[in-house]
């Protein structure tokens, strides 16, 4: 089996039948009722606000589609790709946790049963988009209540917090919407990648939380004659600490630095060796849309021609103004 993935303006049409799943980002999300599960990110693309960009993971085998407790999904052999969306209006009025700690966890417990009636327990890679991220829910930023949630769904699934975590990002959009997940799961265990520059994020001192974020700062997977590797959302911070307040070029290099030093760690762990920064495809976040020039022009300066899509989010720390991703396919 071969993935493979496509980034284009133009949908993929409706007749594909091996498509595993996507993404549609844009100002202007199309509505149509599609057949494969579509993560839909009311984030405006900043190379042309007036174009939606359609990311979409293909396979060249059969493919099987479901709907379980909300989660559209659909797999093939060893993968499976899916995407969830659960309004805080679902939350319990009555319970003292605060919604989007509730339906935060009840996104994730619904995930790990899927994983586990699919028989591909290991999660590999979760694209997490949260409205109002930066707002108060019972006293608390509503991106900790997140982290809240998600990590009670971790430990009441018996998985661990600290070890075989994914490989994932949180970004805030508009507020009003929904909680939006989406998720690429395999029948191998993901290798979890950490960045000597930086503190684990699990492992981040409680002046960030109450609880830590859930994950790695990148992660390795095979299937088949491929080698997968997810770069999470990465920004400026060294240590556990963010650097250079109010400066967007330093952010996005110290941003890349920090990729770099994890295709360093990769590459001790890759059955090919270290990959490029070139040789990425990338996702940068972009706080305020004025400065996606200055991004821009750093990201050329370190990734060359890259294929990279720049859209306006909000980064989980209200200091940073730019967050960078990345993945990588090589044939083995």
């Amino acid at each position: 089996m071969t993935l493979r993935f496509l980034s284009s303006c133009s949908p993929v049409p409706l007749s594909a039948d091996q498509v595993l799943g996507g993404f549609e980002l844009g100002a202007s999300l199309m509505t149509d009722a599609r057949q494969w599960p579509v993560q839909s990110l009311p984030m405006p693309v900043l190379q042309d606000e007036s174009v939606n960009m359609h990311e979409t993971w293909l396979v060249d085998t059969p493919v099987e589609s479901g709907l379980t407790e909300g989660i559209a999904w659909r797999r093939t052999e060893g993968l499976l790709f899916g995407v969830i969306s659960l309004s805080e209006q679902t939350a319990d009025p009555l319970s003292a946790v605060p919604p989007l700690r509730q339906v935060s966890e009840r996104a994730y417990q619904r995930i790990f049963r899927l994983l586990d009636q699919q028989g591909l327990p290991h999660l590999w890679r979760v694209w997490n988009y949260i409205p109002d991220i930066h707002g108060e829910q019972a006293g608390l930023e509503r991106y900790r209540q997140f982290n809240m949630g998600r990590g009670d769904a971790f430990e009441r699934g018996a998985r661990s917090v600290t070890e075989q975590v994914p490989a994932a990002c949180a970004l805030g959009v508009v507020a009003g919407g929904s909680l939006s997940i989406a998720f690429l799961c395999g029948a191998s265990p993901l290798v979890p990648v950490e960045n000597p520059r930086q503190v684990s994020a699990y492992l981040y001192p409680r002046i960030y939380g109450p609880r830590s974020p859930t994950f790695s700062r990148a992660g390795l997977a095979y299937l088949g004659s491929q080698e997968l590797i997810f770069v999470s959302g990465t920004a400026s911070i060294v240590g556990h600490e963010s650097l250079h307040p109010n400066d967007v070029v330093a952010q996005t290099r110290e941003s890349l630095d920090n990729v770099a030093a994890v295709l360093d760690e990769v590459a001790g762990r890759s059955r090919l060796g270290r990959m490029d920064l070139s040789a990425l495809e990338y996702r940068a976040y972009v706080r305020h849309p004025f400065e996606v020039a200055a991004v821009q022009r750093e990201m050329v300066k370190r990734v060359g021609q890259a294929p990279v899509l720049y859209v306006q989010a909000d980064v989980c720390r209200q200091e940073l103004l730019v967050e960078i991703e990345a993945f990588g396919l090589r044939d083995i």
